[in-house]
């Protein structure tokens, strides 16, 4: 993770050289350093031509806004402040990076040194972390600042890229991840495509930090909770009354409950299989194929079984206990009742 922010911030420089000649302004004066000491905001934070508060107004650095720094002095350090342009894409479809001309460079200037965590900070990823949790809890809030999401969402990245030996560096990757992922499958479920049956068909979340999690951090919580995540690209929009998508989507969960037998979602995805089992039972009994239906019925049974014996005190053991009974007793479970 270090290192791709290093790249990163050795990319911005080369855009911020580009736009040197163009722009104009007091604080072109300044050299940025090849590297130096990262550092993030807690608060919006004004960036200054000088270490005055009455000097001229340069911007305004964000909450969770990446800074290099480039020298100290006094309460006042001078930096240079990322504008996070690749983190904020709309989709993979959107390039990371555009041409020179249309990439902002990093702001560079003075800002007063309160308020801001460096790498060097005392429990610096513990700071961050909370910090995160907080603007998280914010954005649940419907009262809460617009950005809080956002917020919440660079915070927890700085964690795993600022201490990426922390402890707490994988669960920070993965809930900077997750925000993204969240934020996006609702943008999807608002669009039309939602409904389309096929997976392609619809707007796809982004999957390139969700992969960084697995890649990162495997054989961990965080990777399994990642993994689970990424089925969603996967899964069918309306199922239209068509077998092959309980089909494709039950193996897809067992798959998963296969290969993360231990995970904190492995439990939920063995109750997704056992229900898409159920709907089947339906679907080919509607269909007149009572061979399909009765074996759908048989593993339905197989896999609530596997809930009862390794997940007996999660409440998905109980509901997957719940759709085979109803399938034994003939009550439907997916489509209207007829008496």
């Amino acid at each position: 993770m270090k290192r791709i922010a290093y790249a990163l911030s050795i990319c911005a420089l080369v855009l911020f050289t580009l736009h040197a000649g163009a722009q104009k302004k007091k604080t072109d004066n300044l050299q940025k350093p090849m590297a130096g000491p990262r550092a993030v905001v807690l608060r919006v934070t004004w960036l200054y031509v000088a270490a005055d508060l009455n000097s001229q107004k340069v911007d305004r650095v964000q909450i969770g806004r990446e800074m290099v720094i480039a020298e100290h002095s006094g309460q006042w350090m001078r930096v240079y402040a990322n504008t996070d342009v690749q983190l904020e894409h709309e989709g993979p479809d959107t390039p990371l990076m555009g041409s020179p001309d249309s990439t902002p460079p990093p702001v560079s200037g003075w800002i007063e040194a309160k308020g801001v965590v460096e790498e060097s900070t005392p429990n610096g990823d513990q700071i961050l972390m909370g910090e995160a949790a907080n603007e998280e809890s914010l954005a649940s809030d419907p009262r809460g600042p617009a950005n809080a999401a956002k917020s919440a969402r660079l915070l927890y990245r700085r964690v795993a890229e600022m201490f990426p030996n922390s402890p707490l560096a994988p669960e920070g990757a993965w809930r900077a991840a997750d925000i993204q992922w969240q934020i996006q499958k609702a943008d999807s479920a608002s669009r039309p495509s939602a409904k389309e049956r096929e997976a392609y068909l619809r707007e796809q979340m982004d999957e390139d930090e969700m992969k960084k999690v697995l890649k990162f951090y495997p054989h961990t919580r965080q990777a399994d909770l990642a993994a689970f995540e990424l089925l969603d690209n996967k899964l069918c929009g309306d199922w239209q009354g068509q077998e092959k998508c309980p089909e494709k989507e039950s193996e897809l969960y067992e798959k998963y409950a296969n290969e993360h037998p231990d995970g904190p979602r492995t439990a939920e995805a063995l109750y997704s299989a056992t229900y898409r089992q159920a709907v089947l039972v339906d679907m080919f009994s509607a269909d007149g194929n009572g061979n399909k239906s009765n074996a759908a019925k048989g593993r339905a049974h197989e896999l609530a079984g596997r809930l009862k014996d390794k997940f007996a005190q999660s409440d998905y053991a109980g509901r997957a206990a719940a759709l085979v009974f109803r399938i034994d007793q003939g009550v439907p479970v997916y489509g209207i009742e007829h008496e």
